[in-house]
């Protein structure tokens, strides 16, 4: 970047002016990132869009330019934010909607039409400066004004200016919206609530069908679409409400409203899961369906609580692509899957997925049925609830209020002429025993246990008090899995691997320390955590005849654990530490969810 063109921009923000295309352009060719062509093409494509103007910036990015300087590269519009930053001397910002504090800056009341006249909005409020972002760094008449109204020093910061429009947007319409649903009416709850604080004169009742409420929730469910949310928490509290996403298995605070608001965006969202909304005081569970709009299908899954300041609300989100996911993409190695396959595509017997809730068992249970279902078979579910709707299987919800549960739902389903079954989890000795006789009888059955690892659930079914010879018979085998998050592929790095680290993840197998692994380093693409995404890691065991010989009425675990790792059985630890060497994650992802063995002796090759 050369002086002359630091200069002519120091002259241009004397000026006051807006920045125009021409001008943009002229210090991109200056700077060497663009040559006459793609000017030419910039200002032939300003001409089609006059309908649609987008700012000159924008415009610039849409394009995709091939940067001149540097061979295979394009110009984002984060690459030219960050080039008009450092041309006009103010910091350069991505703004990560999760780490605004949105309470704090709608709390400015700072009209939207002044927002959008100066095309500028807060990202930062503390007791002596506002953090204010523009796009225009010559354009600064209302630094001055905003700092006397606010009575706090005003910092600016360089934004691209297609971020600014959306949150302002987003933020203020919806503060305008909760605003509007408050106004007039009591800050407190009228759920009834263990406290009963009762606040005399003042009524608190709003209607879900009201038109800000009707707002709340579509942004609510709009927003964590948007942000790869795989649960949304409604948390009422005594004064106010939180609303959390789990993002990646974290949960991130995302903005706070009045509880009697709250009680009407969750009288609405129960409204829309027919579910019954004056019942307050015992838990309940729902769904509904929503489009995106890239026209896709999502599944929610809504559960009630009674808590002490009112209704807790979680919508669990089912991602649409579940049911499109190969083997590879939920994270199977090929061993793995070669195991996997060869159970899953024998004509009958039991086969089990293990883990705590949230470990991705869903996913895995669906993808194996979608390749699973052909014409010529017959795939029959009984769940509860029916987490995805699929056109290509029969799936029955399990109803205990008017008698159909899992073993009855199973004995429904065998009268159906089953090929394959799937029963959503095996909770007691009556639906274990009807999965077995179904088995026993030429199906195959898939289905769910809550243990810790694989061998484990063999020790559970005899818990249940499943005959030991029936196991024998009909298991094939038990797979038991974690989620981990994934490194992000656009930012990670290789960098040394800590020796005291890498002997607690792989003790007590003998793995050969690899010189380098990629570790966390954090960009706007990951919102500077350093991971994107999650995959699973698995532990299966296949029952082999020298394994069915150990599963007797006084088995023992540890001999169990033993003779799987003599039959090929990848442990979770290890598995995770193969991740690691694969550049898939970190040894502290793999700490947090894969435990290490109890008895490190059993598990020694």
């Amino acid at each position: 970047m050369n002086n002359e063109g630091v200069a002519i921009f120091a002259a241009h923000c004397l000026q006051g002016r807006h920045m125009e295309l021409d001008f943009l352009l002229q210090e991109l060719q200056r700077d060497g990132f663009i040559d006459v062509d793609d000017a030419e093409s910039c200002r032939r494509s300003a001409q089609i869009k006059r309908r649609t103007p987008l700012p000159p910036l924008a415009l610039i990015g849409a394009l995709k330019l091939e940067n001149r300087q540097v061979l295979g590269e394009v110009i984002s519009l984060e690459a030219l934010t960050s080039w008009v930053a450092a041309k006009s001397g103010l910091p350069y910002h991505h703004i990560d909607p999760l780490k605004l504090e949105v309470h704090a800056i709608t709390g400015l009341n700072l009209p939207l039409a002044y927002l959008e006249r100066f095309n500028i909005m807060p990202i930062k409020v503390t007791n002596e400066r506002v953090v204010m972002a523009t796009a225009e760094p010559f354009v600064d008449e209302w630094v001055k004004e905003l700092s006397q109204v606010l009575k706090k020093k005003i910092e600016r910061v360089i934004v691209n200016p297609v971020d600014i429009q959306r949150y302002r947007q987003e933020f203020f319409a919806l503060a305008e919206s909760v605003k509007g649903a408050s106004d007039g009416r009591s800050s407190t709850s009228q759920i009834s609530d263990f406290e009963q604080l009762v606040t005399l004169g003042r009524a608190g009742h709003l209607d879900a069908s009201d038109q800000h409420i009707v707002h709340i929730v579509d942004w609510l469910l709009q927003y964590a679409f948007d942000q790869r949310a795989s649960d949304i928490h409604l948390e009422p509290r005594r004064e106010s409400a939180n609303i959390r996403f789990r993002i990646d298995g974290v949960l991130h605070y995302i903005y706070q409203i009045p509880q009697n608001v709250m009680n009407a965006v969750t009288s609405r969202i129960k409204v829309l899961g027919r579910m019954d909304v004056a019942e307050k005081r015992r838990p309940q569970d729902g769904r509904l369906k929503t489009v995106t709009p890239h026209g896709e299908e999502v599944e929610l899954r809504l559960s009630t609580m009674p808590t002490t300041f009112g209704e807790k609300l979680v919508m669990r989100i089912f991602d649409p692509e579940a049911l499109k996911k190969s083997f590879q993409e939920l994270g199977f190695s090929d061993e793995e899957l070669k195991t996997w396959r060869g159970m899953v595509e024998r004509p009958h017997g039991i086969i089990l997925v293990t883990g705590p809730t949230g470990s991705g068992k869903t996913t895995t249970l669906y993808s194996t049925l979608k390749h699973l279902a052909r014409p010529e078979l017959n795939v029959c579910t009984v769940e509860d609830p029916i987490e995805i709707v699929d056109p290509k299987l029969n799936q029955m919800q399990v109803q205990p209020v008017i008698g159909v549960t899992f073993a009855s739902g199973v004995r429904t389903l065998l009268r159906q002429d089953p090929d394959i079954i799937m029963v959503g989890e095996i909770r007691d000795l009556e639906t274990a025993e009807i999965a077995v006789q179904a088995s026993l009888t030429g199906h195959l059955v898939l289905s769910t246990l809550h243990t810790n690892d694989s061998a484990t659930a063999i020790t559970r079914l005899l818990d249940l008090g499943v005959s030991d010879f029936l196991i024998q018979a009909t298991l094939l085998g038990v797979t038991a899995q974690r989620l981990i998050r994934t490194l992000c592929p656009f930012c990670k790095k290789p960098g040394p691997i800590d020796e005291k680290g890498w002997h607690l993840l792989t003790t007590p197998w003998k793995i050969k320390q690899p010189e380098n692994i990629y570790h966390a380093v954090g960009c706007s693409e990951c919102r500077h955590t350093g991971y994107l995404g999650r995959s699973a890691i698995f532990e299966i065991v296949l029952v082999t005849s020298e394994l069915s010989e150990l599963i007797t009425s006084s088995v023992n675990l540890e001999a169990l654990r033993r003779q799987s790792i003599k039959d090929g059985m990848r442990p979770l630890r290890l598995s995770g530490a193969n991740a690691v060497v694969a550049g898939l994650t970190t040894p502290e992802e793999v700490f947090k969810v894969a435990p290490p063995p109890r008895n490190l002796g059993s598990w020694q090759n």
